[in-house]
């Protein structure tokens, strides 16, 4: 794993007078413990909670919930009330838990808190940036608050501000920022310190379709190109299917899943089909539905997917199946459009707890569906 040597040094205090040959000698020893313990990182658990619950005197924010989770980048998917930024601010060591217990990097929340916040960024949900300062002295300000020294701080948010793609507009007033770019800021101010873990609460709020791929192009990229740990929530499920190693599901405080999030996409035997109309065939699809019937064939239509009126779905039963929907789509003189195995998608979840009686609002399943 890649280990930041600013972390061993610009941030553990950079000397002000001569330099101090001793004390590098002291860090050097540090770097070869931190490299011996990188290399162990990926086995570890960044975030766990047990039997983990809140509550208020009309409300159970979180309901003995129990969950790992490891490096990399992880989706907190829920409805809003589903306790994701109660489960923030509990990790984050500022409110604390009715029951159970939690640690981060090995700290325990209820104890450690204020070594947790050293080792963590966090990208608040809402609009809280000054907007008479520049994004440069806002960021700088978050970094001494951190406890870097005043050169390194300014260093490190000329650094952060470039990755953010902010540096060309680093010295005007925020309150003149776009909502993309005030977003941007709140993720530089998060990453400022070289964290080991960062928590964005709902950091695609508010952006366009070309923001909102930007921004989880940067999320995807804290953690590829710097090794950094993300908590990302959301309620745009595929937002975190595109963006997250691992999903944890979760619903009134209770987890509904946590699974990686190539167990929630895995491929299933049902295929997808799409064809054109013709004149002669102006409601394609029902051609295409009728002469598989007539063969013997069961299909349903393709509800909840992009297009569901003109989608067909059927199961596989090997390779004959294709042939068979290639020749009756020929016969028929029509276009195939497409014709592919779907995958599971992470709305499914909330669908079979609808199916089992519990209803879960306020999830939206924008951008699932693609490549059904």
């Amino acid at each position: 794993m890649w280990i930041n040597p600013r972390r061993l040094f610009d941030f553990r205090g950079t000397p002000t007078g001569p330099y101090d040959w001793s004390r590098t000698r002291i860090q050097l020893r540090g770097l070869t413990t931190a490299v011996a313990c990188a290399t162990t990182f990926d086995n570890v658990t960044v975030i766990a909670t047990e039997s983990l619950s809140k509550r208020y005197p009309r409300v159970t924010a979180l309901d003995r919930l129990s969950v790992d989770v490891g490096p990399g980048v992880t989706g907190l998917v829920g409805a809003n009330g589903a306790g994701k930024s109660t489960l923030i601010k509990i990790l984050l060591g500022l409110s604390p838990a009715t029951e159970g217990r939690a640690e981060v990097l090995g700290l325990d929340v209820a104890t450690q808190g204020g070594a947790i916040r050293e080792r963590v960024g966090y990208m608040p949900e809402h609009d809280c940036l000054p907007p008479d300062v520049s994004a440069t002295e806002f960021v700088v300000h978050m970094a001494r608050m951190s406890g870097l020294p005043p050169a390194a701080a300014r260093e490190r948010t000329a650094d952060t501000l470039r990755h953010v793609g902010l540096y060309e507009e680093r010295y005007r007033p925020i309150g003149g920022y776009s909502t993309g770019m005030k977003q941007r800021v709140k993720l530089a101010q998060a990453l400022v310190h070289d964290p080991q873990l960062v928590f964005l609460d709902e950091p695609t709020n508010g952006l366009d379709p070309v923001g909102r791929d930007e921004m989880l192009g940067l999320i995807r990229r804290i953690h590829t190109e710097f090794g950094i740990s993300v908590l990302v929530t959301s309620h745009l499920l595929g937002e975190l299917e595109r963006t997250c190693d691992h999903v944890v599901v979760v619903d009134g405080g209770k987890l509904l899943r946590s699974s990686s999030t190539t167990d929630f996409t895995q491929t299933t035997t049902t295929l997808a089909i799409e064809v054109t109309d013709t004149d002669e065939h102006p409601d394609g699809t029902s051609a295409v539905r009728e002469a598989l019937h007539a063969r013997g064939v069961e299909t349903h239509d393709g509800s909840g997917l992009p297009g569901a009126g003109h989608i067909l779905l059927l199961t596989a039963e090997g390779e004959e199946t294709y042939d068979l929907v290639r020749d009756i789509v020929a016969d028929l003189g029509l276009g195939l459009i497409r014709m592919e195995q779907r995958r599971h998608h992470i709305a499914e979840v909330f669908r079979e707890e609808q199916t089992d009686g519990t209803d879960v609002q306020g999830v939206r399943k924008e951008a699932v569906g693609h490549g059904s």
